[in-house]
């Protein structure tokens, strides 16, 4: 009955949890995002059903993402930081349950009479052979410490494994910005190099007129300018779409060896597929980031659990079971059994200071956790809500651009046309030119935010995740 007592109190402590209980901090943003306030946020597909393959039409952009997640080096240090977690949660994991260890041993020992202090016992040789297993100060988790110590790592380990998926993410959005800014570039530089035509061609024309008579050496000069300018240009987009290649060799890892497809031009490289905006609280369940923040908040929730636990006693148990004799022949038998049972107990006594120590980092290591966990939901919230408004309002930017393209074309036809009469001077062609040169390089650029917003607003709804639906 005594014994009972005893167990009683220390079995129901066995069970008891120190940590403090998870909650998720309230929603730190608006219910819903500012930029789908008057629209239906569930109309179209869920960005996190659509595979990436099926998202971007382009057949040669599908391969270099795929070369990108095989190859890509700072993908493989975070597929190998989940091993790291996966090793250090089994390591600790380990420790919830005793560890046998097998042993064997065999000693000879000799002893003389002098040894021994026994006259006339002459000399002894004594054999000893002994085989068994053992346990060694195992740890009675009473108060938690070490499931704490398991819970955190494995919310750390499950925190790698996402943040390993948010990369994954990112890389893929990078590979996409990066060629898609190189297919801009070279439209760019045909556009450039179609300008870098025409203006030798006016130039030619000028200088024709001007030994005619028909014109003045400042016309000639100022067409000279608009080429020099055009060539200018040129060289400096060169330049950009050599960077872009490097840069799109190190995302992808190395040369692509096979060939690749032929590249879609910009203007068909717009998805028609309508992404469903959602709720801010569905970015908690599709966001990688937004799911590995919460991991480590548990991680340090745990770690809490652990250091309010140093506090209390630790009782460790150590037992052996085996047998021992001096013969191998009767090694094994009941005459041989040996079994040893004992258990330790240490108490904090001195080191409250350093115990109180360890609770303030677990304590600000939480605060740290929770504010990074709200920070992360903000910074989700802000790129759902800027590439919404960029759908929004990107797609009427480009179509009016597109009319002022026009337009320009045509003023820049008529000022020729009209310099060529005599109605107007040189200056009005040198800006009607500058001016087509200016617009066009605009709608590039805009056709290329516009495709890079909706890749933004795929990543960004947690879409990338699945290869195909």
């Amino acid at each position: 009955m005594r014994r009972a007592v005893f167990l009683l109190p220390l079995a129901l402590l066995a069970g008891c949890r120190l940590a403090p209980p998870h909650v998720r901090p309230e929603l730190p943003t608006p219910p819903v995002y500012a930029s789908a306030a008057d629209s239906d946020v569930t109309v179209g597909v869920r960005a996190v059903d659509i595979g990436w393959r099926d998202f971007f039409r382009d057949p040669r952009l599908d391969s270099l993402i795929a070369t990108a997640l095989v190859r890509n080096r700072d993908l493989a240090v975070a597929v190998a930081r989940i091993d790291v977690a996966r090793g250090l949660y089994r390591i600790q994991s380990a420790d919830r349950l005793p560890t046998p260890v097998a042993s064997a041993g065999a000693t000879r020992t000799h002893s003389g009479e002098a040894a021994l202090q026994i006259p006339g016992a002459g000399s002894r040789t004594v054999d000893r052979l002994s085989v068994g297993v053992g346990v060694s100060a195992f740890e009675l988790d009473f108060w938690g410490r070490v499931r704490s110590l398991s819970e955190a790592a494995r919310a750390e380990y499950l925190a790698t494994v996402q943040a390993q998926r948010a990369f994954r993410l990112l890389l893929i959005q990078d590979v996409a910005s990066t060629y898609l800014s190189s297919i801009e570039t070279g439209e760019q530089i045909r556009l450039a190099e179609a300008t870098r035509r025409s203006r030798r061609e006016a130039v030619r024309i000028a200088q024709v007129r001007l030994r005619a008579g028909l014109t003045s050496a400042l016309d000639f000069h100022q067409a000279e300018s608009l080429l020099t300018q055009a060539e200018a240009a040129l060289a400096g987009l060169h330049l950009t779409q050599a960077r872009l290649n490097n840069l799109l060799f190190v995302l992808v890892g190395g040369p692509v060896s096979q060939p690749l497809p032929e590249p879609l031009p910009l203007a068909q490289q717009t998805n028609p597929i309508v992404l469903a905006a959602g709720l801010p609280s569905e970015l908690l369940l599709s966001r990688p980031d937004v799911i590995a923040a919460e991991e480590r908040l548990r991680a340090a929730e745990a770690n809490i659990g652990a250091a309010r636990a140093a506090f209390f006693p630790s009782i460790s148990l150590t037992g052996a079971l085996g047998f021992a004799s001096s013969a191998l022949t009767n090694l094994v038998g009941s005459d041989g059994l040996t079994w040893s049972v004992g258990s330790s107990i240490a108490a904090p006594i001195f080191n409250r200071g350093r115990l109180n120590g360890s609770m303030t980092i677990a304590r600000a290591e939480q605060t740290i956790a929770i504010a990074d966990y709200e920070r992360t939901i903000q910074v989700a919230f802000q790129e759902v809500s800027n590439a919404l408004a960029g759908r929004r309002y990107l797609a009427d930017q480009v179509a009016a651009q597109e009319r002022g393209t026009v337009a320009q074309r045509q003023i820049a036809a008529l000022a020729r046309t009209r310099y060529l009469e005599g109605v107007v001077s040189y200056i009005e062609v040198l800006d009607a030119e500058r001016n087509l040169f200016a617009t066009e390089q605009t709608l590039l650029l805009l056709r290329r935010t516009e495709v890079e917003n909706l890749v933004a607003l795929y990543v960004a709804l947690g879409g990338g995740v699945i290869e195909r639906r």
